[in-house]
Order: C-alpha cells, then structure tokens, then sequence
C-alpha cells in the first residue's frame, strides 16, 4: 500500500479539527506542516494499524522520513492538549451524542517497571514470562 496523500475523510476531519480549534482558541490552528503531518500520521495508522514511524517511510517509498516525521511529534509546537479536546467534540457532534460517560481505559496493556507518574499503577506477576509486569486500576 502507498500512502502519498491523506484520505480525503481524513483530510475533510484536519480540515474540520483545524476550523474548530481556530474558534476554541484562536492562534492555536495547525500549520500547513503540522496539518500535512497530522494526515500522513493517520492515514499510517489507517494503513499499518501501527504508530511506527519506519513502517510509515516504507508505505510512503521513502517520501516521508523516520526522521522527520519524529521530529514534527517531539518538538513542533502542536496545542495536544486542545487537540484532544476538540477532536473529542467533533466526533461527538458528528455522531450526535449528546450525553454519555467518556473514560480512556488501558488496564489491559503491560506497562514499564519503571512507571511512576501514572495513577494507580501497580505491579502484577506475568506467569507468561516469569517477571512481573506494571497494570493500571481501571479508572472511570
């Protein structure tokens, strides 16, 4: 699969992101680069069902760059937190959900035994494998 362009949902969904954090906060709209990159980035993941920045340079032929591509996510000044919020809001609106509990819940991904920062984090024997393994508590 080539990955070249951003799907035109995808596209259409940057474009309606772009607009709606322009309104919620205005100077916090996406660049031209961010919003090229934020597309490729899904239309990855769309394709690969990855986040693996190699995986995407290979379905790109070489266009996109491991490097780039993971320097745009460190150090561009992206607003993440406004990201999420209006992305939330959209496919809310979208859909037309007009109430409901939102809860990210990852208690069933293994986590590093170094991980200190996240709430509720607790450490679990993994028979798998003999070692033990960091959990998080269902938070909702």
């Amino acid at each position: 699969m080539l990955m070249n362009a951003p799907a035109t949902f995808i596209q259409s969904y940057i474009d309606d992101l772009n607009d709606a954090l322009n309104q919620l906060k205005p100077g916090a709209a996406l660049t031209r680069i961010q919003a090229a990159w934020l597309g490729t980035c899904l239309t990855g993941i769309l394709l690969m069902n990855s986040l693996c920045w190699a995986k995407f340079e290979r379905a790109s032929l070489g266009d996109c760059k491991v490097a780039a591509l993971s320097w745009v996510f460190r150090k561009a000044s992206i607003p993440w937190e406004w990201l999420l919020r209006v992305s939330v809001v959209l496919i809310l609106k979208r859909y037309g959900i007009t109430e409901g509990v939102l809860a990210f819940d990852e208690s069933d991904r293994a986590r590093s035994k170094s991980t200190k920062r996240i709430y509720k984090v607790y450490k679990q024997k993994h028979k798998g494998s003999g070692g033990g393994v960091i959990k998080t508590a269902g938070i909702c």
